[in-house]
């Protein structure tokens, strides 16, 4: 199957290259280009789009907001979030709004595809590296309560702590399974209960969870 693709970029040079990139592959197609979020929700309301290719800021209405909105419709969209450190925080709040993922804008073009693909299946796209670099940045600006910590924690299982830690790292399930000396079906299946206990919607926000609850810090 095709994975359709929405552009959201205000820069109509950047959207022409990211455009060429993938369409440049056979299970790609790029559907439509939106140059503010504004334009991307009246896309959205009226074509059949598997993947977001969001940029944060831009005029009108930001791709902070405008993932705020897919998400709360209800939408099976994904939104892959395009970034440069320079906007760390707004990027914190894109992932909290919903977005699937982040990559950073000078990415490698294979890693760009490939991430998109692992989006549209439902997978969380943060590279480990990324992932600990981005949130050195964004720590600071995250909001702690120890009654919020206490409520969360308190229903998880130790296990499924370590697991959480482990996610928040960085590791892969074949690292976690590693780690952890569990098979890596084990680990997916704490995986599970840990979206459910923390009413997460995907990886992406488990790790910012543990960020924000202190279990973890940089």
């Amino acid at each position: 199957m095709t994975t359709r693709v929405l552009l959201v970029d205000d820069q109509a040079l950047v959207r022409s290259g990211f455009r060429m990139l993938i369409e440049s592959s056979d299970d790609l197609a790029v559907v439509g280009e939106a140059e503010n979020g504004a334009e991307a929700l009246t896309l959205l309301a009226t074509m059949p789009v598997d993947v977001v290719l969001m940029d944060i800021r831009m005029p009108v209405l930001d791709g902070v907001e405008t993932t705020r909105r897919i998400v709360a419709s209800g939408s099976p969209v994904h939104v892959l979030v395009l970034t440069t450190f320079d906007a760390d925080e707004y990027v914190y709040a894109a992932l909290r709004a919903g977005a699937s993922g982040f990559l950073l804008k000078d990415s490698r073009p294979d890693d760009l595809l490939s991430a998109i693909r692992s989006v549209a299946a439902g997978d969380a796209v943060m590279a480990p590296s990324a992932t600990r670099r981005l949130l050195d940045h964004v720590v600071p600006l995250l909001p702690t309560s120890k009654i919020t910590i206490d409520a969360r924690l308190d229903v998880l299982t130790d296990r499924e702590r370590e697991v959480l830690v482990e996610i928040a790292k960085g590791a892969t399930n074949a690292e976690i399974s590693s780690t952890l000396y569990m098979a890596e079906g084990t680990v997916k299946t704490h995986i599970g209960r840990l979206l459910a206990k923390l009413h997460a919607r995907d990886r992406v926000q488990l790790v910012l969870i543990a960020y924000e609850v202190g279990l973890i810090r940089p």
